[in-house]
């Protein structure tokens, strides 16, 4: 269990801190919204918020599909992007138009809970995004409507029959989210089993934008609750913040998956050496060529001495080294920084990081603590230290 949150920890750390800041920001920006007088917010804060909304939702969906390339996870963000701005212009139309709210104002009104239906199952939108990049392929449109029945059962039977289904629809999305985070780790040890870059084991994104998706259902639910107009004016930036830094994520982040198919999977080949000829093979290759030095090293680079295919050498690596590819060559990174720091004191940390394959000085510094228990000065000065200190002599 301790090692578990450790894990946890070291991983998300980053995020944590996300997600505590974003509920101070949120619970200060309802503290704010009672000072707004329900009729500024609704001549004209509320509709410069609907306006930003839509145009970073086209826009963005613009953009996305300009740049699709045949990517699926980049069509898929602009399909949810494209979908929830005409959702939200015909929300401002219906209000201020037909003056029809979305929401009921309390539990007991005829609304309230077709009102929770329906956000459910306009937020499993969000949901979209973060299966493609973790299963691409995977949710297709027979899939997608398989996950929505039953909501969309729930909320039938809630409305025409007199049982109350309200907790089992609020709990439907938290169910979805929990299955999100299996598949978290599932694709976080897919990427160690097969890249060795920080940048290509990139989950924290993911665990940000789900954090932010809780967020904003807690805030959902909150406002159904207890409805006020001006409380509308913290879900709105939040959906602004959601699709601003998302769709940024999405044109920018590098994807693991794409790397992969750009690679041939090879057959492999009849060959039955055993694991310790395969090994000695391979601690050959490294010593001579140093290739793990490169930042891009993958797994699939082994098959240069190996005639193995992926799942062997991934299972190679396990059986022999005792964990991930990612795993076994920051150690080997590790160790090849300390044979530097000792032989060469005149580089820097920093260049130290980048001879040595690590994207950048900080994930040098956390890994090399990770692995040595102490920070990259620490560890010199010891060793300083160590070396200056007189042998000892052997007593008669």
């Amino acid at each position: 269990m301790e090692k578990w949150i450790q894990d946890i920890w070291y991983n998300y750390k980053s995020e944590v801190f996300f997600g505590l800041g974003l509920i101070l920001l949120t619970v200060l920006s309802y503290w704010l919204g009672t000072f707004i007088p329900e009729e500024v917010f609704e001549s004209y804060i509320n509709p410069i918020e609907y306006i930003c909304t839509i145009a970073v939702c086209f826009f963005g969906a613009f953009l996305l599909y300009l740049h699709s390339e045949h990517n699926i996870i980049r069509r898929s963000w602009a399909t949810v992007l494209l979908v929830w701005g005409c959702v939200d212009v015909l929300a401002c139309f219906m209000r201020y138009h037909w003056h029809i709210m979305a929401i009921g104002s309390m539990p007991s009104y005829p609304l309230f809970n077709a009102s929770v239906t329906l956000g459910n199952i306009l937020a499993f939108l969000f949901f979209i995004y973060p299966t493609q990049v973790l299963r691409p392929g995977w949710l297709n449109w027979w899939r997608a409507l398989l996950m929505l029945l039953p909501m969309i059962i729930m909320g039938v039977v809630d409305y025409f029959v007199p049982a109350n289904l309200l907790h089992l629809i609020m709990i439907y999305p938290v169910i979805i989210i929990i299955l999100l985070c299996q598949h978290i780790r599932k694709y976080r040890q897919w990427c160690e089993d097969n890249f060795s870059s920080m940048e290509d084991i990139d989950a924290q994104w993911i665990v940000r934008y789900l954090t932010m998706l809780s967020i904003v259902g807690i805030s959902f639910y909150f406002i159904v609750y207890c409805y006020l107009p001006n409380r509308m004016f913290t879900q709105q930036w939040m959906f602004l913040l959601i699709f601003s830094y998302t769709t940024e994520r999405v044109l920018y982040r590098p994807d693991p998956w794409t790397k992969v198919r750009g690679i041939a999977e090879e057959e492999q080949e009849e060959v039955s050496p055993t694991n310790a000829v395969y090994r000695a093979t391979l601690e050959e290759w490294l010593y001579k060529e140093k290739p793990f030095l490169n930042p891009d090293f993958q797994l699939m680079d082994l098959r240069q001495v190996l005639p193995l295919n992926r799942t062997y050498l991934s299972q190679l690596i396990n059986a022999e080294y005792g964990g991930s590819f990612y795993t076994w060559v920051s150690t080997l990174r590790i160790e090849e920084a300390k044979r530097m720091m000792i032989e060469q004191p005149e580089l820097k940390m920093q260049d130290i990081a980048e001879r040595c394959g690590f994207s950048s000085r900080t994930v040098f510094s956390r890994i090399f603590t990770r692995e040595t228990g102490v920070s990259p000065s620490k560890w010199i000065e010891k060793e300083t230290l160590r070396k200056k200190m007189p042998p000892k002599s052997d007593s008669a």
